[in-house]
């Protein structure tokens, strides 16, 4: 975390040891040769805690990759081999045998681990804070489990306990509904003990764990649950859009954790990490890689032009939308109205993320595209009134008035007139303003596979097989072959 990561750096170090990965389920002793040891003061736990909110970091992965996944997108990059698993993923033609979903797999256990070890040994002591160092954990554990689910459908399920080697061949992967019910828990556990506003930059909120839970409820089609807690977001929780004005700068640096943040990924540009070990690094290596190629002009910084948005997603923009100028670069107008150079990439658009690309200034050494600064947003207020319109409008009695009220807060601050819609056409409109609210922001595969339109909008998506990614092969191989693989691959 920004804040909360430089101030307790050094409480790592132990659980890097211990944690050191998750790959092929290493178990490493601790310094302290025995883990039950560990948790004997209130500092001890404030600094698993620190670990387990380490591994959020690692999610600048899974997030480029969901868009590039999505039809907003194309991978990109120097060309046809260049990082292949997400070339593949982009193409739907993607394996068991794929790095970027191993990576996601591992890093999100590891996560899993992380916060489990604290619940493992809850209850060796008392201290003053120890309900809001468990809400944190939970609240993390819940976060880590729902992007497993979401990618991977039926996972392994451990709870309060660390998963440890040896164990992957007596534990089934849990049907979803199972790991569903843990995040439920977890996070209404989260929102009941802490408070809408910490102290430290980057902790987690009761209002993160709201908004959080009721996207979980929106992903099982759980309408009224999902209007009810979002609902008490929008009416008690200390956030609101940023103006038509400001917006245009939401992304920036200058702008992280603003009153339209409820749920944001800290990052520095402290350490360098290396290509070898993304999770390691403090920085958000997709702006980087999402950048300009070769790119020589104003305000924006080089990269690798991978994620790069294509036509649809443009014209996807009504007229006037001024959401447009602030998500998706045009580097071809860009660059005659300013005289700036770049090499076009593999797949080349056009476009870029303008999102998520790097700013002059942002960047930092050894390795400028591994140390940006930039703060990923992963739930917006805008999010969190999106949602709760979508859940309003599809519930068994729908509540259209309310949905059009939320639905049009959005729209309007995007300077675009309200809409009048009932029904499904008003639906259909959310599903619409949801793309281009958050294009470049990881959210529109995910919606078109919970929605089922991802079929019929998605190039070469099979429908019985892409809506969840395979388990990885080592993973399968591991279990000692237990585990079944997802339908179709």
């Amino acid at each position: 975390m920004k804040n909360l990561k430089i101030k307790n750096s050094l409480y790592l170090l132990v659980f890097l040891l211990v944690f050191s990965c998750a790959d092929n389920w290493i178990d490493v002793k601790s310094q302290n040769e025995n883990s039950e040891d560990f948790f004997n003061t209130e500092a001890d736990y404030q600094s698993a805690l620190v670990a387990a909110y380490d591994m959020l970091q690692a999610t600048a992965e899974q997030f480029q990759t969901a868009e590039i996944a999505s039809d907003n997108t194309l991978c990109g990059g120097q060309d046809a081999n260049d990082t292949p698993g997400k070339q593949e993923i982009d193409d739907m033609i993607h394996t068991p045998v794929n790095g970027q979903l191993r990576n996601i797999w591992t890093w999100m256990y590891t996560g899993v681990n992380r916060a489990n070890y604290i619940m493992e040994f809850q209850n060796n002591i008392e201290f003053p804070n120890k309900t809001s160092v468990l809400a944190q954990a939970r609240f993390l554990r819940a976060f880590y489990y729902f992007e497993l689910v979401k990618w991977f459908g039926d996972v392994p399920l451990s709870i309060d306990k660390r998963i440890q080697f040896g164990e992957q061949f007596n534990i089934d992967r849990a049907p979803k509904a199972e790991v569903y019910a843990l995040i439920e828990q977890d996070l209404i556990f989260a929102a009941a003990n802490l408070p809408y506003t910490q102290n430290e930059t980057g902790r987690i909120t009761k209002g993160a764990a709201q908004a959080l839970l009721g996207k979980a409820y929106l992903y099982q089609d759980k309408f009224p649950e999902a209007a009810t807690v979002l609902q008490e977001v929008i009416n008690s929780a200390p956030y609101d859009l940023l103006s038509s004005t400001e917006a245009k700068f939401m992304f920036e640096n200058d702008h992280e954790n603003n009153i339209e943040s409820v749920f944001e990924i800290q990052y520095s540009d402290k350490n360098g990490g290396s290509y070898d070990c993304f999770y390691c690094l403090d920085g958000n290596y997709a702006v980087g890689f999402n950048g300009i190629r070769s790119y020589d002009g104003p305000i924006y910084d080089f990269g690798y032009s991978f994620n790069v948005p294509v036509q649809e997603a443009v014209d996807a923009f009504e007229a006037g939308d001024i959401r447009l100028e602030y998500s998706i670069l045009d580097i071809e107008q860009w660059a005659a109205d300013t005289g700036a150079k770049y090499t076009e990439g593999y797949e080349h658009t056009g476009y870029y993320n303008l999102k998520y690309i790097a700013r002059k200034g942002d960047l930092n050494q050894p390795d400028a595209a591994l140390t940006n600064p930039n703060n990923f947003r992963v739930i917006r207020f805008a999010d969190v009134l999106l949602m709760a319109a979508e859940a309003l409008n599809r519930k068994t009695t729908p509540d259209d008035v309310t949905a059009k009220i939320y639905l049009n807060r959005v729209r309007n601050r995007a300077m675009l007139p309200s809409v009048t819609t009932t029904g499904n056409n008003l639906t259909n409109d959310i599903y619409k303003e949801r793309r281009v609210e958050f294009v470049g922001e990881a959210l529109r595969f995910f919606d078109l596979v919970r929605t089922g339109r991802a079929a019929q909008e998605i190039d070469g998506f099979v429908a019985g097989k892409h809506e969840v990614f395979p388990i990885p092969i080592q993973e399968i191989e591991l279990s000692g072959n237990k585990w079944i693989q997802n339908p179709n691959y």
